[in-house]
C-alpha cells in the first residue's frame, strides 16, 4: 500500500472524529483560498502552524512535503514579479519586476502553505479508508467515494507493475540514452502498463461480482461524536469564521 507517513500516532488529532476533521479542512481551505488581506492569511498560516504542533508530528517529514510543494512555487517567484503588471520595484537587465507581482507571489505561497499544513494535520492524520468512511457518513456520493478508494488501493498494484517491467527491461540489457529506441521502448513501457492496469481492473470488477458486489460497499462501524470533539470543532469553527470576519466583516458593517 501507499505509505501513509503520518496516520499514526497518539495526538489528539489522531482521535479526532474524521468527519469534523473533513469539515473544517474544507471550511478553512475555501476560506484562504478566497481571503486576499495579508493579516488574514497570516493568522490562517498560524492556524496551521498550531495544528501541526497540537498534531505531534515530525517536523522533519512535514517540511520535506513543505518542500515538494514550494518547489513548484518557486517558479511562481520567477515568472510572476517580472509577468504582473505594476510598479516597478527593481530591475534585473531589460526585466521589471512590479510590487504587485511579488505581492502576489507571497499571497501564492502563504495560501499554499497553510492549506497544505491544515490538511496534513487535519487530513493525513487519519488513514484514507477512515476518511472514506466519514464521506459516506458526510453523505458525499457513492461513486466519488468508490473513485477514491480505488484509485488509493491500486495506484500501489500499478507502481507494482512498473516495477516488474522495468526489472524485465534491465534483465534484456535496456540502457536508456537520448536516442529514438530509448523514447520508443518507454512509449512501449506506458501502454504495457496501461493495459496491465485495465486488465487488472477487469480481473477485480469480475472478483466482486462474484462476492456480490452491486455498486455499495455497506458499513458496519459507526463514528461517535465525543464531548472533547465537540468542543474542539467548535473553537476551529470559531477561528475560522474570525478569519472570515476579518476579510470581510469591515464591508459588512460599513
Amino acid at each position: 500500500m501507499v505509505a501513509e507517513e503520518f496516520s499514526s500516532g497518539n495526538s489528539f488529532f489522531h482521535d479526532f472524529d474524521p468527519r469534523i476533521k473533513i469539515a473544517v479542512a474544507t471550511l478553512f481551505s475555501i476560506i484562504v483560498a478566497i481571503a486576499d488581506r495579508t493579516e488574514v492569511l497570516l493568522l490562517a498560516l498560524l492556524f496551521s502552524a498550531c495544528c501541526i504542533v497540537v498534531s505531534r508530528l515530525p517536523l522533519k517529514r512535514v517540511m520535506r512535503r513543505l518542500f515538494l510543494v514550494n518547489g513548484f512555487i518557486l517558479l511562481l517567484w520567477i515568472l510572476l514579479p517580472f509577468t504582473y503588471p505594476g510598479k516597478t520595484l527593481f530591475s534585473l537587465g531589460p526585466l521589471d519586476a512590479s510590487r504587485e507581482g511579488i505581492r502576489y507571489a507571497l499571497t501564492i505561497t502563504i495560501k499554499s502553505n497553510a492549506i497544505i499544513l491544515a490538511c496534513i494535520a487535519l487530513l493525513g492524520t487519519t488513514p484514507i479508508f477512515t476518511l472514506a468512511h466519514a464521506l459516506r457518513h458526510l453523505y458525499v456520493p457513492d461513486k466519488l467515494i468508490q473513485l477514491l478508494f480505488f484509485s488509493y488501493r491500486y495506484i500501489y498494484v500499478i507502481y507494482l507493475e512498473y516495477v516488474r517491467l522495468i526489472n524485465a527491461m534491465k534483465v534484456r540489457c535496456f540502457h536508456p540514452r537520448s536516442d529514438l529506441h530509448t523514447y520508443k521502448t518507454y512509449a512501449h513501457l506506458v501502454g504495457m502498463i496501461v493495459l496491465k492496469s485495465y486488465d487488472r481492473s477487469e480481473r477485480v470488477y469480475d472478483a466482486m461480482l462474484c462476492r456480490g458486489f452491486r455498486g455499495k460497499f455497506w458499513v458496519l462501524d459507526h463514528f461517535s461524536l465525543k464531548r472533547r470533539d465537540l468542543i474542539a470543532f467548535i473553537i476551529m469553527l470559531l477561528s475560522i469564521t474570525g478569519l472570515g470576519f476579518l476579510q470581510w466583516g469591515k464591508g459588512l458593517f460599513s
